[in-house]
């Protein structure tokens, strides 16, 4: 059995359906619903789309022990969205069995969530991790202790947010406001993480990482390009993989990385720096929307791809 199959067959929580991303979410303002029906539930935020109107995200979600349970719960979930005013409910769950319940759901590129990830096993001992990397990637761990690179755990949010700038200016990705990262350290406090690399007492790379239930996730990465020799992040990572173990993680989830080998997928980069660790690829259903409103939601279609 596959590390994918063997998850999906223990049903469990996951960061995005946990009251911990509720509480997140309705600290940083929107709507929120918990909904339940016998073995299964699902948390529903709601997003505001522009001209008045909003839409509802079940963030891998629902969860659920029998798929039996699933159309009392969606009852449920489309009288929220019908009283709500929302346009659509976009459901991104893990689980394929689900979509077979729903058939009637219609397909959207437009997740939130990526469709395709790499998991690592933490099963394993330390070894038996290090010995399933890439042999580029133990290299650079070695490189980076070396050159005497130290990780610890930090709590200046604001070093990590000079440094999310600086990549997100270089790599092209759009960083929130900063209130936006004291919420999440605020409201995930114990299953948060802020872990620094550091040169000669010098911030050069940082990462936010979340430790909840069995998962370990990487959420966020940044670092100085300027020490980019040193390695620092393939140290940090190791470092994070480590604590997750330590914390009694079974699964290390480096989040999303480009579908396809293709060099010009805008995550290309950061897919060959993930997949030097090894891993499994994960590839996860295609999120579906519950259309409510057709004409807004052609409207909606519409925007979208003349955007893109």
């Amino acid at each position: 059995m596959d590390l994918f199959t063997r998850w999906i067959a223990q049903r469990r929580r996951n960061l995005w359906q946990h009251p911990l991303w509720k509480a997140f979410q309705s600290a940083l303002g929107y709507t929120t619903w918990n909904v339940e029906s016998g073995s299964a539930s699902a948390l529903l935020i709601a997003r505001p789309l522009g001209f008045g109107q909003r839409w509802i995200e079940v963030p891998r979600g629902p969860l659920f022990g029998s798929p039996d349970d699933l159309p009392a719960l969606m009852q449920k979930i489309k009288k929220i969205g019908r009283d709500s005013g929302a346009v659509f409910i976009r459901f991104s769950c893990y689980d394929p069995a689900f979509f077979e319940v729903f058939p009637m759901l219609k397909p959207t590129p437009y997740d939130r969530h990526p469709q395709t990830s790499l998991v690592l096993d933490l099963t394993q001992e330390h070894e038996a991790i290090l010995e399933q990397m890439k042999p580029k990637g133990r290299y650079n761990i070695r490189v980076a202790q070396r050159h005497g690179i130290e990780v610890a755990p930090s709590d200046n949010l604001e070093a990590f947010y000079t440094l999310l700038n600086q990549t997100g200016n270089r790599d092209g990705f759009g960083v929130h406001p900063m209130a936006y990262y004291e919420e999440m350290v605020d409201q995930l406090d114990g299953s948060l993480e802020l872990m620094m690399a550091y040169y000669n007492d010098e911030p050069v790379a940082g990462g936010i990482f979340i430790f909840v239930d069995e998962w370990a996730i990487y959420y966020y990465g940044a670092s100085d390009h300027a020490f980019r020799p040193y390695m620092a992040p393939y140290l940090l990572q190791w470092e994070a993989i480590k604590e997750g173990k330590r914390r009694g993680c079974r699964y290390y989830d480096f989040l999303g990385i480009a579908p396809t080998d293709d060099a010009r997928h805008p995550w290309a980069g950061v897919t060959d720096f993930k997949k030097k660790f090894g891993g499994n690829v994960m590839e996860y259903p295609q999120a579906r929307d519950l259309v409510l409103k057709p004409f807004w939601y052609s409207l909606y279609r519409l925007y979208k791809a003349l955007k893109k």
